[in-house]
Parts: C-alpha cells; sequence; structure tokens
C-alpha cells in the first residue's frame, strides 16, 4: 500500500526493544491512551531492552511472562511531512513501512499517514 506522511513523526526510543522467536518477555503495562492503540503490552527482555508489543506475538505464560511467537522488532522510522511510504504489516494503530527515497524501515503511526 502507497502511503503519504501528512505530518511529522519522531521516535522516543533510541535503542527499540528486538527478539527473536522463542524470546521470554517479562511483560509489564498494558497501553492506555487516547490514540486507538490498543493491544500494546509494555516488555522487558534478558537483554535490558524494553518496550511496546503487540499482543498478537505474545504467547501467553502468565500474567507478567509470555514467549514471543515470532521476531519482532519496535523500531520505529522517522518521517516528515510529505514522505512517500510503502505500506507493509498493520499492527494496532501502527504500520511497518518502508521509505521509498532510502529504503529505510521502520513502524509508524497510522494517524500520520495517509493512503494513496
Amino acid at each position: 500500500m502507497k502511503l503519504i506522511a501528512i505530518a511529522a513523526h519522531r521516535s522516543e526510543y533510541l535503542e527499540p526493544i528486538h527478539f527473536s522467536k522463542g524470546t521470554l518477555l517479562n511483560i509489564g503495562e498494558k497501553y492506555q491512551g487516547s490514540e486507538n492503540w490498543d493491544n500494546w503490552y509494555f516488555c522487558t527482555v534478558d537483554n535490558g531492552l524494553e518496550g511496546w508489543v503487540p499482543t498478537q506475538i505474545i504467547e501467553w505464560i502468565n500474567k507478567h511472562q509470555g514467549y514471543a511467537i515470532a521476531d519482532y522488532t519496535a523500531k520505529e522510522l522517522n518521517v516528515d511531512h510529505g514522505d512517500l511510504l510503502l505500506g507493509e504489516e498493520q499492527l494496532n494503530g501502527w504500520i511497518w513501512c518502508s521509505r521509498l527515497s532510502d529504503d529505510q524501515s521502520g513502524w509508524v503511526p497510522l494517524e500520520v499517514l495517509s493512503q494513496i
């Protein structure tokens, strides 16, 4: 799907959480906010990285632990107004995009994108 950024977005995380399928996740709070970003949980992994993880890739063991059922990175793509993007996978108010001008990839919130 071809998209255009209708507003800028900047990541707040310098080193986003990332892990491989089968990684043990320590699961914390569920995201609560006005952005319609449902089903995200704040997780940590043994290497100390932490960040938001979509519930769709968590196999729950109990209320505070689970295993990753897929490889995942929370890497966000910084975008500027007018950037042209190719959207791939959509999860819970975010979409994995590649910028057409330089082929950099990452998650971008749907609220700053418009389909073209």
